[in-house]
């Protein structure tokens, strides 16, 4: 082979393997970084893994907020209207964070199916809900209905 083009296919072939590097990394980075979001429902029937970063979100139930009065720390509850979800934050909950309204919480399940959550998001006006609370509260809803109408 002519020692050109033995250089020229040593480049292209550097250039292909340290691509094939790079688009690994980034893709191993992705997958790293994902948030993924569970419901109530799915997070106390076991489907969202301890000890990963997940958001899961709801509605905040009426009276379940409660303030620790030497820290930060707030512990409270969200529903998809099926199931129930302990969340614990230590920190500033958002201004628009309330009982009765759409709230989603990142962090890790501990052992106990409690969300300790890094950090708090609260809707921002009346008419938004996150879209994947809205979601999980219709199927809810639908699945709520339809146990329903099977008992009649």
């Amino acid at each position: 082979m002519h020692p050109l083009r033995k250089q020229r296919l040593q480049i292209v072939v550097m250039i292909v393997a340290a691509s094939a590097i790079a688009s690994g990394l980034i893709i191993y980075m992705l997958g790293q970084n994902a948030n993924y979001f569970y419901t109530p429902s799915q997070v106390m029937s076991g489907e969202a893994p301890a000890d990963v970063f997940i958001r899961a979100g709801g509605m905040v139930v009426e009276g379940s907020v409660r303030r620790d009065p030497n820290s930060l720390a707030v512990d409270f509850d969200v529903t998809d209207g099926t199931a129930v979800l302990g969340i614990r934050y230590t920190g500033i909950l958002p201004d628009l964070f309330a009982e009765n309204e759409a709230a989603i919480a990142a962090g890790r399940l501990d052992q106990n199916r409690v969300l300790q959550a890094s950090e708090v998001l609260a809707k921002h006006d009346e008419k938004y809900t996150p879209p994947e609370v809205a979601e999980s509260m219709n199927a809810a809803y639908k699945a709520k209905q339809k146990r329903k109408a099977e008992k009649l």
